[in-house]
């Protein structure tokens, strides 16, 4: 969808925007400085790993949310804990590309990592909750929601108290729920930790799914539930993702969608409404079904060299934002099947 402007139309908006930007402050409500991307009824929000060619620190990925006005976000628990004061550590050495790996630098390489799993660990399992508390309240503050925490390697591998961290983290950000790489090991897993924090985790698929892929993990409990990449779903099944959403939608096992745009047979990641992902049926449907769960935008076409993932996320937000207006514009391709 492209809207055109006339040179006039150009020239008379450029003028208001000036006009705007030195009217005095006191102009506008508080609640008007701050991003509101429901566009009717449907929470278009963004995954913060699309802003991944930028600094990404707490603070960075707030003001960039601000700039492309969304106001619900899946945050990566990696600047989350940042903010709060987790040790840093550089990866630990490897030979180059072509170069002969020995059996004692792979030991080496494994013994760091570990240590550096134990550092971390020990930090979680002492931490105070309090700068999660103003993390949240910075957000929230903007105007911007913490809907998911990411923290993919939540599971069997961790221990108890580390598992209860992750869903600790989750709830002092506010967060409905946690993000984590689909797994049946998994469910089985982090089923009690879900029912007991009543707070829900979202299995993320790429390619490798088809359409029971979630049976098997939904089966250990309630709070079990999924982040479904629609655009992955396509490029590795060929087929359309409605019937998914629907079928897992009614029975509110959607924690959330990622939406980008691919081609099918594994294709390319292309610009929203470019590829073969019906982003505008899907949209359509969480607004006729009034959906409350968030259809979060995961940048990973290749961002322009005139362009940053700002600019580029924005696109996208203003792809979604005409697709959910009153009267729509056609959307692209690919019905139920």
């Amino acid at each position: 969808m492209q809207t055109h402007l006339t040179r006039r139309d150009f020239i008379g908006y450029t003028t208001a925007a000036a006009a705007l930007s030195i009217a005095p402050r006191v102009t506008f409500s508080q609640e008007d400085d701050k991003p509101n991307s429901n566009f009717n009824g449907v929470q278009i929000g963004v995954i913060t790993y699309s802003f991944r060619s930028m600094p990404s620190s707490a603070e960075n990925l707030l003001n960039y949310l601000v700039q492309c006005g969304i106001s619900s976000v899946e945050l990566m628990g990696g600047p989350a804990e940042e903010f709060a004061g987790a040790p840093t550590f550089e990866r630990p050495p490897w030979p180059g590309r072509g170069q002969q790996v020995t059996d004692e630098q792979r030991a080496q390489f494994r013994a760091a990592m570990q240590e550096q799993a134990e550092k971390m660990r020990a930090w979680r399992t002492s931490v105070s909750m309090d700068k999660f508390a103003a993390l949240r309240k910075k957000y929230n503050d903007a105007g911007v929601t913490i809907h998911i925490i990411k923290f993919d390697g939540i599971g069997p591998d961790m221990p108890e108290a580390e598992v209860n961290y992750c869903f600790n983290v989750a709830k002092t950000l506010g967060a409905k729920g946690i993000t984590t790489e689909i797994s049946e090991e998994k469910a089985q897993f982090l089923a009690p930790f879900a029912d007991a924090h009543k707070i829900m985790i979202g299995f993320h698929n790429h390619t490798q799914v088809n359409a029971s892929s979630w049976d098997a993990p939904f089966s250990y409990g309630e709070y079990l539930g999924m982040n479904f990449d629609v655009g992955h779903y396509v490029a590795g099944t060929n087929e359309s993702p409605i019937p998914i959403i629907e079928k897992y939608g009614d029975a509110g096992r959607v924690l959330s969608l990622h939406i980008k745009d691919r081609k099918v047979n594994n294709g390319p990641n292309m610009p929203f409404g470019q590829g073969d992902t019906p982003l505008g049926l899907i949209l359509q449907l969480m607004k006729r079904k009034k959906y409350t769960f968030p259809a979060d935008i995961e940048l990973e076409y290749q961002v322009p060299e005139s362009s940053d993932a700002v600019a580029e996320v924005k696109k996208c937000v203003e792809y979604c934002k005409n697709t959910l207006a009153d009267a729509p514009e056609r959307p692209n391709r690919m019905g139920p099947r």
